[in-house]
């Protein structure tokens, strides 16, 4: 496994990139909304609990794991992009998934999440690169994965950086490739858990009441209609898998 600055703009699984010189700078948004949840040290030691991340998400942890897990396949094989950290074990049960020849790369802007992670995986193994980039900024060649998966991550983002992720989750996907989505999705009316969730998005994540307004298609990038988009909701509307095919 290699831990590395930056994304390679020569494609998946290389290491620093002399076109990238400095470690990109932290989104003012994520330190300034999320620094309880991902930025402080703290945040780490309290959220890395497999039962705390199973309570945020009402007991549908391993069930949302697992349908994100289903869609990569059962044996993983080709190059696979995970675009932000996650706290639980899906990377890891991903990992175990890898063919001997497949490849992984996790991207995310927060070194302390990255370190979080290598403590979660094999250091040994070639077949894994985490590497620290802005999601909305890849710094990666077009169409050099053959499938992305976001896992809980657009609903975290204002819409201007979420439409950036999602534009560049399409180029970095091999056409025909995959791009594997699961976050939140607006409930049924008659959930009973719908003020709830409304509350504490609206007091604490403050761009997750966004994908209950509009759907996570629109903010697909404009001239580039996927292949296919299927989508699938979960616990009364509340989650959904998405799933787009370049």
């Amino acid at each position: 496994m290699t831990l590395t600055p930056a994304v390679s703009k020569a494609g998946p699984g290389i290491g620093p990139a002399a076109a990238v010189p400095r470690a990109p700078v932290v989104p003012g948004y994520l330190e300034r909304v999320y620094w309880w949840a991902y930025v402080h040290p703290r945040a780490v030691v309290a959220f890395e609990r497999g039962w705390l991340v199973n309570a945020i998400l009402f007991g549908n942890y391993r069930r949302l794991r697992d349908a994100a897990l289903t869609e990569l396949g059962g044996t993983i094989t080709g190059s696979t992009l995970q675009i932000a950290c996650v706290y639980g074990d899906l990377t890891p049960l991903l990992h175990r998934r890898l063919a001997h020849d497949a490849h992984l790369d996790v991207v995310d802007v927060l070194p302390i999440q990255l370190r979080n992670l290598a403590n979660k995986l094999p250091a040994d193994d070639a077949r894994v690169s985490l590497m620290q980039g802005d999601s909305s900024s890849l710094a990666c060649a077009d169409g050099a994965y053959d499938q992305v998966l976001l896992f809980f991550l657009l609903h975290e983002q204002p819409a201007k950086v979420r439409r950036s992720t999602l534009a560049e989750a399409m180029r970095v996907v091999k056409p025909g490739g995959r791009i594997v989505i699961v976050d939140y999705h607006r409930p049924l009316r008659s959930h009973p858990l719908r003020l709830l969730v409304k509350a504490v998005f609206q007091s604490l994540e403050p761009y997750a009441m966004d994908l209950w307004q509009d759907g996570i298609e629109v903010f697909l990038p404009v001239g580039m209609k996927p292949a296919s988009l299927v989508k699938q909701t979960y616990f009364g509307g509340l989650y959904q898998k998405l799933i787009v095919v370049r």
